[in-house]
């Protein structure tokens, strides 16, 4: 059973909310925070990002920036823009983009059931950025961010959020980005609470790092409020997972005897003219103008897990790997990752530009790939996933 837990949450006003709701922490580097925030003291993002604040060049953990983080939310918190709730609640937040909608539940939690393999994960985490959101969550004694969790669908929930849905909206706001952002207060949290008690597991979608973070926390901070982290939850259904394409920066052997390599490895290359591919197995090949977009069909696994068939798995097990040596992607410096948001054109850029020598377009991994593996307990490779849309930051806050 999973336990969903109403909290007071703290929050911007509703007039307020469209200037301080920001990108997560870590779709943008500390100059594109920088340009973003400017002019906006409200943005959450002196908040996630509290390096802006702070001279160029300065060092993204040193601990002037953590308490700079704490500073800039005890301002937002004492301002006329924030209030804090008086009673516990839980959420409805309704993320809508390119006529797509999806619907979740937010609130808190428990990081006793993360660590018990009821919340299940299928990525492994870097002990450098656990540290980095640790920090910020114990100087700030606040979940600033949520994770977003994933479960299978059950409709006690799906009717409790279609009820809450017919009322008045707490926050409606079209983002920069053109996504449309909306969040209910419920005023009934409890059937909610029931009805996750009968879900047996969710699945960490998005927030490997802060739900480990937050693991730690609890343990660090003994606080009782510290023992429960934020999260927007969407049933599987409503999940939307894009391409996760990779870009490799140097091709020793030149880019006519790679072609050579490849064809050996995974059969004839076939010319497309277009650069996603259509269906699982399939992955597009970009090596420049001079040889456009080549269509690669990858080999089965010779492996055994569930993880080992996805076509991110096949690809490090027949390319990466025999041929170009990246063993580990989590540490190699010779491979990027680059979110399907961006689109083919960035990876055209990559190699155009001489940035890379070759890109590699993904058929997305599925939900119910994601389901499958995590319930085997196997690990996905490395950035097997990007979601979209991403949630915004600073909407509701839990402060232990």
């Amino acid at each position: 059973m999973a336990t969903v837990r109403p909290f007071r949450a703290l929050r911007p006003t509703p007039e307020a909310a469209e200037r301080v709701a920001s990108v997560p922490y870590d779709v943008i580097s500390s100059a594109e925070a920088r340009e973003l925030a400017a002019g906006n003291d409200l943005s959450f993002l002196h908040v996630i990002r509290p390096e802006i604040d702070l001279p160029p060049g300065t060092d993204e953990h040193a601990d002037e920036v953590y308490a700079a983080g704490r500073a800039a939310l005890d301002r937002l918190a004492s301002s006329d823009d924030f209030v804090q709730e008086a009673e516990p609640s839980l959420y409805v937040y309704r993320l809508e983009m390119n006529g797509r909608a999806q619907v979740g539940i937010m609130g808190l939690v428990s990081a006793q059931e993360y660590d018990d393999d009821v919340i299940l994960k299928h990525e492994l985490t870097r002990p450098d950025k656990e540290d980095d959101r640790l920090r910020h969550i114990l100087t700030q004694e606040a979940h600033a961010e949520p994770v977003m969790l994933t479960y299978r669908a059950h409709e006690d929930i799906d009717d409790a959020v279609a009820q809450a849905m017919e009322g008045e909206p707490l926050f409606d706001f079209r983002a920069k980005d053109y996504v449309q952002h909306t969040i209910w207060k419920m005023k009934d949290p409890g059937a909610v609470v029931d009805a996750f008690a009968e879900v047996d597991n969710l699945y960490v979608a998005d927030g490997h790092h802060r739900s480990a973070a937050a693991s730690r926390a609890a343990k660090e901070s003994g606080a009782e409020g510290a023992q429960h982290f934020l999260a927007v939850l969407f049933p599987m259904e409503d999940m939307e997972i894009l391409s996760y394409n990779r870009a490799i920066k140097d091709l020793p052997a030149g880019a006519r005897k790679f072609l050579q390599q490849l064809e050996a490895r995974t059969g004839e290359l076939v010319e497309t003219p277009l650069a996603e591919p259509e269906e699982p197995g399939v992955v597009g090949v970009y090596l420049g103008v001079e040889f456009g977009w080549l269509w690669m069909t990858l080999p089965e696994t010779t492996r055994d897990g569930i993880a080992d068939t996805l076509d991110v798995a096949r690809l490090g097990e027949h390319v990466l790997e025999p041929l170009l040596h990246i063993t580990d992607p989590r540490t190699d410096e010779n491979i990027q990752f680059i979110g399907g948001i961006r689109g083919t054109e960035e990876l055209e850029r990559l190699v155009d530009s001489d940035e890379c020598d070759v890109a590699f377009a993904m058929y997305p991994t599925s939900p119910e790939d994601l389901l499958d593996v995590s319930d085997e307990g196997e690990l996905m490779p490395p950035k097997s996933t990007w979601f979209e849309p991403k949630l915004r930051s600073g909407l509701l806050v839990h402060r232990f």
